[in-house]
């Protein structure tokens, strides 16, 4: 079946409303019965409180509250309501972000026109955009949002802008002319696309598609289908979380049977191997990633990553591909003169003069031969033609001088089908004619051609080296404009005709390009460095978007640049291998990015995407790490994506991933001192009660444990300054858990070599009784894992060099809890409330002597063993 690009504009009109004229009232009543609105819909949303109990349903915060309620019933209200407060703080946090990102459709909503002018009866009225329908004829003209998408039925030089949709950078001059082929969404110039705007011109066009069975419909619903992605870090601690708890709470079971068997009270037994349970479960662990996550993004935002969802900070470590855009992103969105070309010699923008009379003539004529303006900063008009201002301001021309200078006494404005535009000049007493327009036309319209020392006869030759440069600036990705001009009687004043352009003096050609970013190579070369590759997804044409990969290195050879059509009837498992080939994908549609993203991310990578449009939110949803621009990017994109550029830099995605990086070695860092301090808890107790001595903790001082050494100490490990090597370095297995059978060694040892400092404490305080030995074993356990923190710094030795003290956060931590344990062991006001007896002097320095050669028992040996 023919598309309506394929069609006629009469075939579409009888397709639609079965005749050539618009609608009638009934007609139109039943049309929108039969189609509905033109609005976007969407699937009911969640209420607040129901994303709220949705943070409950973690195994890890179930086990926790079950321990809080019997913690409660047990009397220690004190361990119930600590537990309470630490899932509600994550309860909170977690609403707060799901709620952020459920705003992708309302954007989308905002895009759509207000009001739309169309034909109803026999004149043309303006209705709200919501009642337009299927069989509609609108009328457009510059400055209008368009309503729907239809057929275009007439135009007048009629540009729209839909780089929101589409990707394509520059504005589209559209035609009424049917398409014969198949073509994708951006070629498709006989069409015009709803939340597209009309920057030139004006027309109608005949509505074809509302509501959601638009494109910006489609893509609307792509993004309520597409689901987002957990990072490795929330899928690696969700899988640990679970197994930790089952095996804390089996061995806590098997405590529990073994009190009662040594003739405890079922409620003495029940009421400490819950205390075990709640000081074991890392239940700040969730809290602590939290709070690591907020700080990073507070640092990348100084670094222009502005982070919406805070576990993106983490995935971030994990990209292996990174997907980006073109347009203002590797490039500078800004199109800039790269070259004149006139009398037969190429001269690059920089070495432009205007001293030199003929680069003199081009630059003026580019100047009058224009409709852009640039005043008190502000640009107006066509990239192309404000490119051309821009080179003036440059080179120190005032632009405003020349225009006054020589009034323009008439124009004819661009259209599509003459592909020119032609002004009328009075200059040094005479009446010129200026034309500007595309190489291939001006080319077909020239007698005569410019070269020094005036104008003469255009030959074969002429024409033949003129086509050649202009193949040669088009293989290199560049937008080329040729001027031509012819003088005019005096009294030739008044309005030009088409019938007038010919028989030119052909003057010369300008290129011009969208520039690469200067830091986009080196930022490409790190990107590559760490062992990220980087892919490049345009809606811009094949041939620019090759020229700008090749100049920042992404692109090496010609075979790894393909279109979106290439890809179309591929299927998943095709795709899968054809993208490890490709490094360029030109005029992508959005299903095509989808369809590029999950097909690296079903090889096991881990996907950056960036974009800034419309069309780009349903692949950024659909990446593991969504990155929007934030100058040039629309409402849609942003609330779709993970993170935001405020800089619209590919060099701060680098950036971004280094932080990263460094945020996941830290948290990991921080989980190493939860998980090893927990387990030397858990050896000390299972020692004594195995051995049969006498309960080592009160369940009070579990809490205090849990309380004093848990929390301070891992978030200043989390904020441990960053490394630049983590660079140099591949970016980690997606698969990998975070707990790899390396660290859990390390954890188990580390959890040994703890508690065998805390036992032979205990053993130490029993030549004073049980309640000496326990508070020995409470005093040198918490001030061990204080100092375990320095130790869990770095996989190196940090002893006796400048790192071990570089991390102030840590160093506060330390002295609080080593002032806070001091003062428990010391004050009389404390033994009661948490069941500590007075140590004698011996036994007060051993609680401070074993830690600190546990420390450096860990730091000279241990470490030593394991490099």
């Amino acid at each position: 079946m023919k598309e309506f690009y394929q069609m006629t504009a009469s075939e579409a009109m009888q397709k639609v409303n079965g005749g050539v004229d618009p609608l009638s009232e009934q007609q139109i009543r039943e049309n929108q019965k039969r189609y509905g609105e033109n609005r976007l819909t969407e699937e009911g949303k969640k209420p607040v409180w129901r994303i709220f109990l949705e943070q409950y349903q973690d195994f890890l915060v179930l086990i926790l509250i079950a321990a809080a309620v019997v913690s409660g019933l047990l009397g220690e209200m004190e361990s119930a309501v600590v537990i309470f407060v630490v899932i509600t703080v994550n309860a909170i946090l977690g609403t707060v972000q799901t709620i952020k990102a459920e705003q992708s459709l309302d954007s989308l909503k905002e895009m759509s026109a207000p009001r739309a002018k169309v034909f109803r009866g026999k004149e043309v009225v303006k209705i709200p955009a919501h009642q337009v329908t299927v069989g509609d004829v609108v009328m457009l003209e510059a400055g209008d949002l368009v309503p729907a998408d239809g057929r275009i039925l007439e135009c007048a030089s009629l540009k729209a802008e839909e780089s929101a949709l589409t990707g394509e950078s520059l504005g589209v001059e559209k035609t009424e002319e049917k398409i014969e082929t198949e073509v994708p969404l951006a070629d498709r110039r006989n069409m015009v696309f709803s939340g597209s705007f009309i920057s030139y011109g004006r027309g109608s066009f005949l509505v074809t598609a509302i509501g959601m069975d638009t494109e910006i419909g489609k893509i609307a619903s792509m993004l309520a289908h597409t689901a987002e992605k957990k990072t490795p870090l929330q899928i690696s601690l969700d899988r640990f979380g679970r197994m930790l708890s089952v095996l804390i709470l089996l061995f806590c079971a098997v405590l529990f049977g073994i009190s009662l068997v040594r003739g405890e009270s079922w409620g003495e037994a029940f009421l400490f191997a819950t205390a075990l349970a709640v000081a074991a479960i890392p239940e700040a662990l969730s809290s602590i990633v939290t709070i690591v996550l907020a700080f990073g993004t507070r640092k990348m935002a100084k670094e222009h990553a502005i982070i919406r969802k805070l576990q993106a900070v983490e995935g971030l470590g994990s990209v292996s591909v990174i997907c980006s855009d073109k347009t203002g992103t590797l490039t500078q969105n800004k199109m800039t003169v790269v070259s004149y070309y006139l009398e037969g010699r190429q001269v690059p923008a920089d070495e432009i003069t205007m001293e030199n009379a003929a680069e003199k003539q081009l630059f003026v004529h580019s100047v009058l031969c224009n409709d852009a303006t640039h005043e008190n900063g502000q640009e107006i008009g066509d990239p192309t033609e404000i490119a051309l201002l821009n080179l003036g301001e440059q080179k120190g021309e005032k632009v405003r001088n020349l225009r006054d200078s020589y009034p323009r006494l008439a124009e004819l404005p661009f259209d599509s089908e003459r592909k020119m535009m032609s002004t009328l000049h009075a200059i040094k007493g005479k009446t010129v004619l200026l034309t500007k327009g595309a190489v291939d036309v001006l080319l077909e319209r020239t007698t005569f051609v410019q070269k020094e020392g005036g104008s003469f006869p255009v030959t074969e030759e002429d024409r033949e080296e003129i086509k050649r440069q202009n193949q040669q600036y088009s293989q290199q990705g560049l937008r080329v404009l040729a001027f031509a001009y012819k003088w005019k009687d005096d009294k030739e004043q008044g309005a030009i005709t088409a019938d007038e352009e010919h028989s030119f003096v052909f003057l010369g050609m300008i290129a011009m390009m969208d520039p690469p970013r200067k830091e986009s190579r080196q930022a490409v070369e790190a990107c590559i460095r760490a062992g990220m590759k980087p892919v490049m997804i345009t809606g811009d044409h094949k041939i620019t978007a090759a020229a700008i990969a090749k100049q920042i290195g992404i692109l090496k050879e010609e075979t790894e640049v393909c279109e979106g059509a290439a890809i179309e009837n591929m299927s998943e498992e095709e795709l899968q291998e054809f993208v490890e080939h490709i490094s360029v994908y030109a005029r992508v549609s959005p299903e095509h990015k989808i369809r590029i993203v999950r097909a690296w991310q079903q090889k096991g990578h881990i996907v950056a995407m960036t974009g800034d449009g419309v069309n780009d939110a349903p692949a950024l949803k659909q990446a593991d790490i969504g990155i929007a621009m934030g100058i040039t990017g629309t409402e849609t994109a942003k609330h779709a994506a993970s993170m935001v550029l405020s800089d619209d830099n590919f060099a701060t995605i680098i950036k971004a991933v280094e932080h990263g990086r460094n945020v996941y070695q830290n948290i990991k860092h921080a989980i190493r001192f939860l998980l090893s301090g927990n387990f030397a808890g858990i050896l000390t107790v299972l020692y004594a009660s195995v051995a049969g001595l006498s309960v080592p903790f009160a369940p009070v001082h579990l809490l205090f444990i849990n309380l004093l050494t848990d929390s301070l100490p891992a978030i200043a490990l989390g904020l441990e300054p960053h490394e630049n090597s983590v660079m140099q370095k591949p970016p980690r297995p997606a698969g990998e858990d975070i707990l790899t059978r390396k660290m859990l060694l390390g954890i188990g040892l580390d959890g040994l070599c703890i508690g065998i400092t805390t036992i032979a404490s205990y053993y130490i305080g029993l030549g004073k009784g049980p309640a000496a030995a326990s508070t020995m074993a409470f005093g040198t356990l918490c001030i061990s894992r204080l100092l375990y923190g320095f130790h869990c710094k770095s996989e190196q030795a940090v002893l006796f060099t400048k790192k071990f003290l570089n991390n102030k956060y840590l160093n506060g931590a330390f002295l609080i809890g080593l002032g806070l344990i001091t003062t428990v062991l010391t004050h009389p006001a404390f033994r009661n409330v948490l069941q500590v007896t007075p140590l004698g002097s011996f036994e007060l320095a051993m609680v401070y002597i074993l830690p600190a050669c546990n420390l450096l028992f860990l730091e000279l040996v241990m470490k030593w063993i394991r490099r």
